[in-house]
């Protein structure tokens, strides 16, 4: 027979209002009777139902997470698993909600799905529009960037993307390289992916350096990137002496691609990524880090203060990238390489 309030009291030697304060308000109760109730419970196998939790808090114990895509790449699966592990341990779920495009991007704003169904949203890197962070406050619940800001958000944790590859760049210009090639992914979106800064501070870092020719290259979706970075280097009659990618996912099986062409990572061209993800380590990747899943931590503790009304001390907070210097950088070959 499952046990009660009535049985945990009696176990416990307190009244049956101790045990519900205990488990309802357990600030309202010394640590001595919380750990008694508490002890008394376990022996019982007894716990409060969520749901009676729910209704006398009002809460829902659910926290949204809107990404810009229903691919779940390195970065966003760092979020997830930082977010998972804080919410988690507070008794919240996470829902996800993929917002691909401008018609789910209408939609979820036009119908607010998160409205009286979520404590919190988190918004990972992409930009909304003022009209849309309104939007989202006629829910009256925080709103959380992660990696992405705007007017009207509760907080913020992210980095600083330009200043991410502005390292890359100087790496590079320090070694001696003078023709650098960036190239990223391409795709119609109305989203603003705050990566996409790294595009704008590859050019800043780039005109800084005198004699330094640089030019990016946005290769469609659906087409390789690969395939793109080859034709680059064969095809050029001055060709980059550095390839800097987007993101490491793109950098590491470029080294391969390379091997099968004869050519040779850095000794006939340099090559770099951004993240510091998976296997950049292993593949020797030069690279910048950064740590999603620290943000992500963050960003959690953050909602959870913001849910319960408390100051956050560093609301809007910028995380430290730093660069990772291996071996798929070197300096120019002595002689060009075509």
């Amino acid at each position: 027979m499952k046990a009660s309030i009535g049985d945990v009291a009696l176990k416990a030697g307190v009244s049956n209002a101790t045990v519900s304060r205990t488990f309802a308000h357990p600030e309202q109760v010394s640590e001595a009777t919380r750990l008694k109730v508490q002890a008394a419970a376990d022996a019982l196998n007894f716990s409060v139902s969520r749901s009676a939790g729910i209704l006398k808090s009002g809460r829902t114990y659910r926290i949204a997470l809107l990404v810009g895509s229903g691919v779940i790449e390195w970065f966003t699966a760092e979020i997830i698993a930082g977010l998972n592990d804080v919410l988690r341990d507070a008794g919240y779920d996470l829902v996800i909600y993929p917002i691909e495009g401008s018609e789910a991007r209408d939609a979820f704003f036009e119908e607010l799905p998160v409205r009286s169904n979520a404590d919190a949203v988190f918004v990972s890197s992409f930009g909304i529009s003022p009209d849309e962070v309104k939007r989202l406050g006629t829910a009256k619940i925080p709103i959380i960037g992660i990696n992405t800001t705007s007017e009207g958000f509760d907080a913020t944790v992210g980095i600083n993307d330009k200043e991410g590859i502005k390292l890359i760049v100087r790496h590079l210009a320090k070694l001696g390289h003078r023709n650098l090639l960036y190239l990223y992914e391409s795709f119609s979106s109305t989203l603003g992916f705050s990566s996409f800064n790294r595009i704008s501070g590859f050019q800043e870092a780039c005109d800084a350096v005198d004699g330094l020719t640089a030019r990016t290259l946005a290769v469609q979706k659906g087409d390789s990137i690969l395939d793109a970075a080859i034709s680059e280097i064969m095809a050029q009659d001055n060709p980059p002496t550095a390839l800097c990618f987007h993101q490491d996912s793109q950098a590491i099986p470029l080294f391969f691609r390379l091997q099968r062409s004869g050519l040779s990572v850095p000794g006939d061209i340099s090559v770099t990524g951004f993240d510091d993800s998976t296997f950049a380590k292993e593949a020797e990747l030069t690279t910048v880090r950064q740590r999603p899943y620290d943000m992500a931590v963050d960003a959690a503790q953050k909602a959870l203060a913001l849910i319960e009304g408390q100051p956050i001390e560093e609301p809007f907070e910028t995380f430290p990238v730093q660069l990772q210097v291996r071996g798929s950088t070197a300096k120019p070959r002595a002689i060009p390489l075509l």
